[in-house]
């Protein structure tokens, strides 16, 4: 499956691309929203791992933008965060956000059960 990768902290990035990859996802990468849209225009991900916290903006922004395009709102959304414990599930699913995981707790095995999870 397609994942598109969106996260500004590239050590970061290249972890979650590494396990992404390893279980058999092709993941495209952009550090920021608007590179992000043009990837999810092109690649037409079955998932969408979106960190909250970006380069000069939040993911908010984004998600906005997908839930403007019948297409793009049916994309499930896995929220990677550090701030996890100050948002709940329940507030992000209207923004087609399927799991919330925190960036201090997670293994990378997590991140990869998300993905699966939010492809069925």
């Amino acid at each position: 499956m397609n994942v598109v990768l969106v996260e500004d902290d590239i050590l970061l990035s290249q972890h979650f691309e590494r396990s992404l990859t390893r279980a058999g996802h092709m993941v495209v990468t952009s550090p920021h929203a608007l590179g992000a849209i043009k990837l999810i225009d092109e690649t037409k991900p079955g998932a969408i791992v979106l960190d909250m916290l970006l380069t000069g903006s939040t993911a908010l922004p984004l998600l906005h933008e997908l839930q403007s395009h019948d297409d793009l709102a049916r994309i499930p959304v896995i929220m990677v965060t550090s701030l996890a414990d100050d948002m709940s599930l329940a507030t992000l699913k209207p923004y087609g956000v399927t799991h919330l995981l925190d960036k201090t707790t997670m293994h990378p095995d997590d991140l990869v059960a998300a993905v699966r999870s939010a492809s069925l």
